[in-house]
């Protein structure tokens, strides 16, 4: 791979992901997996398919996620593969626009008479979003014209359907937490065009939002309205995950309008989730919804999670707070790479809390059809957590250059007045100790902002060898001077552990951090503590492991020793520490990322005895 010009280089976990996500998957997958495209091409040749309600998203979500580690690596090979792959997409595009896998009775319907004995309500809006979403990130990174005219003629069919109130409005069609989503693909298009029929569109859906059937029932979630009024996600009346798309655009409509009542809904529901939704390890639902208990055992779809990190994303630009970037790292060095695979290869379909890893390709077989037999929402998903870090890890604005992702490796960017160059020596998130060498193209007068976590309670910064005032946890050191190639910054993060104590279905036990890496038991590494487990052999079903599977001896976590220990087998864990009992028998704890990849059982709730400081983490 040539990175010299990727504004990322990165090394350690991450960038062994992005490296491993690419060549055994994003090159591959649609090759493996030709249906991808073929739906579209014979969705007019009888007999039809037997398709998924959602077989429409495949191919939008897998060019949304490839696109997204492209901006990232900068991979040629991708590049070239994503090329034939838009090409082919847009020549599949119907004279009217359509964009879908469904016959032409029922474009744009959500319903299809031939499929199913009394036909199938289908999530054809929803694949349309997410196909013109894809198309637009490519259309951004690539300026592809003729990606950009395939979107909107997509988008002007579903005006040219749904706009101004028709006989049927969109929100009647069904699904609406999935099939309201192209408002937020419309309003980024009237950003992109300044057609306005396109916000009328995305300002109609969001009308929609509120409406209810002839008895009063709520027909969608009333996202914007509740959440004005206080309301968290888990107490309106559509609070499954993919309602967090629709919720997306309430972002663009406001870059468009500058009501802050736009970004007043958003960032309410985004605290909401965080306070009552987001788990331990940084993934979000529980049973692919929101519960307003982030110690609900339900699983916790790798597909949620993806949108949970598009909508901190989107939160960290609005705001710009610390906080959001540290709940951001949470997920992606837990959730997200806990969900891969280390070949890349596949990714889960839950990643619990407690449990074990099971491949979408297998954990949610029923999707797999002739010609598309590792597809799923999942598969296609999972590599976008990855390629969100081109839009987090490093954030340019004139003469401000802001640094949330640690790691080993460099990032650059450039500032009005020229380049700038990030070398970060470390092995973080392994120690919290950091080399950072600043390397403008000359002498460079700018703003560099540091983000200093949240749980490091004393943060250490020098510059050149001096210290630094200012670093407070859960906010930004800004160091504003005329910077020189070879600065040096040395950062040491404060690591010692933090702790969430349980409630709820988790009460009487606690999660053990360290850093921004969450802790696990996992039976891997402690055949020594082996017992008999009172339900048996390990299902073969993810959704029947229960934490009761893996008996797990009290741990005192005052005997938590910081060294990592060195695994001389293969497939090492990322980290590895020796804590003990209170009787001083080794018990060994793994990051949670680790956890389970080798097919054994892990837990990252514990019992635990003296319990230390709380973790920022912790729900409110």
């Amino acid at each position: 791979m040539d990175d010299s010009d990727a504004p990322l280089a990165l090394e350690g976990p991450l960038g062994r992901a992005l490296k491993a996500v690419t060549d055994h998957w994003l090159v591959t997958a649609p090759l493996a997996n030709p249906a991808m495209l073929e739906i579209f091409a014979g969705r007019d040749s009888p007999p039809y398919r037997n398709m998924m309600p959602w077989a429409g998203e495949f191919a939008g979500k897998y060019l949304t996620s490839a696109v997204q580690v492209y901006r990232v690596t900068h991979d040629e090979r991708l590049l070239d593969f994503l090329r034939a792959f838009v090409a082919r997409l847009v020549s599949l595009q119907a004279a009217d626009g359509y964009l879908g896998p469904w016959p032409a009775d029922s474009r744009l319907t959500n319903f299809s008479p031939h499929h199913g004995q009394n036909g199938m309500f289908t999530w054809d809006t929803w694949g349309h979003y997410h196909v013109i979403t894809g198309l637009l990130l490519w259309y951004e990174t690539t300026g592809d014209a003729a990606a950009l005219v395939c979107a909107r003629r997509a988008a002007d069919l579903i005006c040219q359907k749904y706009l101004g109130n028709p006989p049927v409005r969109l929100v009647e069609t069904g699904s609406t937490e999935m099939n309201l989503a192209p408002i937020h693909a419309l309003a980024k298009l009237h950003r992109l065009t300044g057609e306005e029929r396109y916000l009328q569109m995305a300002l109609q859906i969001l009308d929609e939002f509120a409406a209810r059937d002839a008895s009063g029932n709520p027909l969608a979630g009333d996202y914007f309205n509740l959440a004005l009024a206080g309301k968290a996600l888990y107490e309106m009346p559509r609070p499954r995950w993919e309602s967090l798309h629709p919720i997306l655009g309430l972002v663009e409509l406001y870059a468009i309008t500058g009501e802050e009542r736009y970004r007043r809904a958003f960032e309410s529901i985004w605290q909401g989730i965080v306070r009552h939704d987001r788990h331990n390890n940084g993934g979000f639902s529980s049973g692919e919804q929101a519960t307003g208990s982030p110690y609900d055992y339900g699983t916790i779809e790798t597909c949620c999670t993806i949108a949970w990190l598009a909508l901190s994303a989107e939160m960290l630009k609005l705001t710009g707070d610390s906080t959001v970037a540290d709940e951001i790292e949470l997920t992606t060095l837990n959730s997200v790479l806990g969900m891969h695979s280390a070949s890349g290869r596949w990714s889960t379909f839950t990643t619990p809390m407690d449990g074990a890893r099971f491949a979408s390709a297998h954990a949610i077989v029923f999707q797999a059809r002739s010609g598309s037999p590792e597809l799923n929402c999942c598969s296609v998903n999972s590599p976008r957590g990855l390629g969100l870090l081109s839009e987090w890890a490093v954030q340019a604005a004139e003469d401000t250059l802001t640094l949330n992702y640690y790691g080993p490796g460099a990032v650059r960017a450039a500032l009005t007045a020229g380049r700038v160059e990030l070398v970060q020596e470390t092995d973080y998130p392994i120690s919290g100790r950091i080399r950072l060498r600043v390397n403008p193209d000359g002498p460079l007068a700018f703003a560099l902002r540091l983000r200093v976590p949240v749980w490091s309670q004393e943060p250490h910064i020098h510059l050149n060898g001096r210290p630094q005032a200012g670093a407070r946890p859960g906010s930004y050191l800004e160091l504003r001077r005329a910077w020189q190639p070879g600065d040096c910054l040395e950062i040491a993060l404060d690591f010692r552990p933090h702790f969430w104590a349980g409630e709820r279905e988790c009460a009487g036990l606690t999660s053990l951090y360290r850093g921004p890496l969450l802790l696990a038991y996992d039976q891997r590494y402690n055949p020594h503590l082996a017992a008999e487990s009172p339900l048996g052999p390990i299902p073969d079903d993810c959704f029947k492991v229960s934490r009761d599977h893996l008996p797990v001896p009290v741990i005192n976590a005052a005997r938590l020793e910081d060294t990592p220990l060195e695994w001389k087998d293969w497939h090492p864990p990322l980290l590895l520490l020796r804590a003990a009992t209170d009787q001083n028998q080794p018990v060994y704890l793994c990051d949670f990322a680790s956890a389970g990849a080798a097919g054994t059982l892990y837990r990252s709730w514990l019992p635990v005895s003296r319990v230390g400081r709380p973790s920022p983490f912790r729900s409110e």
